[in-house]
């Protein structure tokens, strides 16, 4: 069934069209235009809209919806120490909860594609990946779930408790065993698995190695953490002998393949290193304020040449989950590192929020609204009390972050509508993350 969605702006990731519109068929852009429109099955016309490539979210940890608004002012690793006990409890149930919390609220705000980083496997609590996989296909999102993993817990140098890692066989064996069900390459595929063991201070440079191993014998990506904060450098220094992306390369984690989530200490000399690898960056922002860890070096990183992307971490670091706000959140923490208003300007911060994050997700066929490529759109409001009278439309959007998206396709289906999800019931789900919180904590 052919599609055609029409809005007063279309922002196609290169260039900007007047009243113009975007015409699908199976999920896939078969034209861009303006003036007359041809004809479609089913038409969607935002006039007063702003419609640009689907926004990507290239680092989330979704069950942590469920543990919102925990140690408020402390750092990553006080954070971390508070939380892994709770984290420990969790089991397929409450990690479906939270997947429809994170994933309606990623929705909403225009996010058509998200990764997801689960790295906590309770033993005896079966079925947290499928969980996470099923929910995407229940609310519509276009998914890459990464397999993570903990494995060096505190009796052996690590960071986390003993209860919440798991024996480093069963790790690759599980992994191996979700990309033969899970993983699908092919363009516009709606699921891609990732093998994404959780950071340095979690687990062994074995299991680092291995995983590299394994995923690149399936020609899957690979994801972690890695130069989050200061105490995260100190600890790889004093156990490895190496600053964090030193025991990256040492270990075979640099390539095209590979992209990290912060990045935020970084030398000089390594954000060349990560460019020249072709590695990828995932942005954390809000998270990254929320815990004090630093800002990172994105102006850096994209002069340079790296590819670079947006996340909205986990929501136990980041209350929100609005990828929009995260493009505004970019932009104005470049001109505070870069103490100019010229470090980044409202487009550069929507090429971060959507062909950014696909380039660090592997994905050729996302990004941008071009033929070929795949039908995932967010629209923007432009006329109501936030946005209306201002002339340069993208510019306010971004200096103006919107609540939620009017409207969303992804893979040619409208999910959200008028500004409202409508492969769920957001009360419904927000009743049962409330519960599922309140069950957690006691």
């Amino acid at each position: 069934m052919s599609f055609l969605l029409k809005a007063g702006l279309v922002y196609t990731g290169t260039g900007e069209i007047q009243n113009g519109w975007v015409h699908v068929r199976h999920g896939m852009i078969i034209e861009v235009g303006s003036g007359p429109a041809p004809s479609a099955a089913e038409v969607v016309d935002e006039p007063n809209c702003v419609a640009m490539p689907g926004l990507v979210n290239a680092h989330d940890h979704m069950y942590q919806w469920a543990t919102r608004g925990y140690v408020p002012d402390g750092t990553l690793f006080e954070w971390l120490r508070a939380l892994y006990p709770v984290w420990a409890r969790i089991d397929a149930e409450i990690v479906r909860v939270a997947a429809r919390a994170a994933m309606a609220k990623l929705l909403l705000s225009g996010c058509t594609l998200s990764t997801d980083h689960h790295y906590v496997f309770p033993r005896g609590k079966p079925g947290i990946f499928e969980a996470l996989v099923e929910t995407s296909r229940e609310l519509g999102l276009r998914f890459h779930p990464c397999r993570g993993s903990m494995s060096l817990g505190e009796s052996k140098g690590g960071l986390p408790p003993d209860s919440v890692v798991e024996e480093e066989d069963a790790i690759l064996a599980h992994t191996e065993e979700l990309i033969g069900r899970f993983h699908d390459p092919k363009p516009g595929s709606m699921c891609r698995v990732v093998v994404a063991p959780c950071s340095p201070f979690s687990v062994t440079p074995g299991l680092m190695r291995d995983s590299a191993a394994l995923a690149r014998r399936h020609g899957v990506r690979l994801h972690t953490h890695l130069a989050e904060t200061q105490d995260e450098e100190r600890f790889c220094l004093e156990k490895f002998g190496m600053r964090p992306y030193e025991l990256m390369e040492d270990l075979g984690w640099t390539g095209d393949d590979v992209w990290y989530a912060h990045g935020i200490h970084l030398s000089d000399a390594e954000v060349e290193r990560v460019a020249k690898a072709g590695t990828g960056v995932a942005h954390c922002p809000s998270s990254n304020m929320r815990l004090g860890a630093g800002a990172c070096r994105v102006e850096d990183l994209i002069r340079a040449g790296a590819r670079v992307g947006l996340g909205v971490d986990g929501a136990a670091s980041n209350e929100d989950a609005n990828l929009a706000m995260e493009a505004h959140q970019a932009l104005l923490l470049a001109r505070v590192r870069g103490t100019s208003p010229q470090a980044m300007d409202a487009r550069a911060a929507w090429r971060l929020a959507t062909r950014g994050g696909a380039d660090c997700l592997g994905r050729d066929d996302c990004g941008t609204l071009e033929v070929g490529k795949c039908a995932d759109i967010a629209c923007f409001r432009v006329d109501d009390l936030a946005h209306a009278g201002i002339k340069d439309l993208l510019a306010g959007l971004a200096l103006a972050p919107p609540a939620r998206a009017q409207t969303v396709v992804v893979n040619g289906r409208v999910v959200v509508r008028d500004g409202r999800l409508l492969t769920a019931d957001e009360e419904q789900i927000a009743r049962e993350i409330a519960a599922t919180s309140r069950h957690l904590a006691g």
